[in-house]
């Protein structure tokens, strides 16, 4: 199970961990933490020695409720820090998190080697015919709604199986286009309560018929902390409880803000797999 990130394979069939740089001011947990080239560039690295494979570089909020930015504001954050990153780090593999196809082209020519799409291809219809012309990985997420009104009132009869479906139909336009490497989300957060979070992440197992790589995004997040009645600070360990579950489900890919636990958590699975 490869991926192919700027002409290097990435092999997936041992889970692999993506460190998240978040340069938005208002991000649930590290909102506006790495505002100049310093910090950024010392988080990175920090990421990258802890054993990151590849660094997820978001320039757009998606809390809960988070304020919509215009595409140029996002394009006005996120290209210098590319470019930026990939003179620093001439390996590194950075994912692109939007939901905007301009800005997903323009991150792959500043040097970035995937996209992450939190709405699975829903907010832009010409998303799936840029990653395809870019044919570059694309992480294919599900979101009920918009990041404005996603935790309003989400509603399903039996979330696993309209997930599954969801995710057979859009693999299925993304094949027909010719794009060879696709990753799914169950999108943690992303328009669901916390009893759908915590069903999907028992049934996270039966996402691996759809015989694409699985990544997982649950940390420090709000279904961690509020059923601990904790916060977002707090959330380190209840993070690597759930990853750990992620991974003995069947997670490929690990997105977390902690790199070092995640990667202990790796380790530690796949000694007794």
């Amino acid at each position: 199970m490869t991926i192919n990130c700027n002409q290097n394979l990435v092999d997936l069939s041992q889970p692999k961990v993506m460190g998240i740089l978040n340069i938005t001011p208002d991000s649930f947990f590290d909102g506006g933490k790495y505002k100049n080239e310093k910090d950024i560039l010392s988080q990175t690295e920090k990421m990258l020695i802890e054993g990151a494979t590849f660094i997820d570089v978001g320039a757009y909020s998606s809390r809960p409720g988070a304020a919509h930015i215009s595409e140029q504001e996002e394009l006005h954050r996120i290209i210098p820090i590319i470019e930026l990153l990939v003179s620093y780090f001439p390996n590194i593999i950075i994912s692109t998190d939007t939901f905007r196809s301009s800005v997903a082209r323009e991150t792959i020519l500043a040097g970035a080697a995937i996209i992450n799409d939190i709405s699975g291809g829903k907010m832009d219809n010409n998303m799936f015919s840029t990653v395809a012309e870019l044919q570059v990985p694309y992480i294919l997420m599900h979101m009920q709604g918009t990041p404005q009104n996603m935790q309003q009132k989400p509603t399903y009869n039996n979330i696993p199986k309209e997930l599954i479906s969801f995710f057979a139909e859009q693999l299925y336009k993304l094949k027909q286009l010719k794009v060879n490497d696709v990753i799914i989300d169950v999108g943690f957060g992303f328009g669901k309560t916390l009893d759908h979070n915590y069903d999907l992440l028992k049934n996270l197992s039966l996402f691996k018929n759809l015989e694409v790589p699985i990544l997982t995004g649950v940390s420090r997040k709000s279904m961690l902390y509020k059923l601990l009645n904790t916060s977002a600070k707090q959330a380190l360990n209840a993070t690597s409880v759930a990853n750990t579950i992620a991974l003995l489900n069947g997670t490929n890919i690990l997105r977390v803000h902690d790199v070092k636990e995640a990667i202990e958590a790796v380790k530690i699975v796949e000694k007794i797999n």
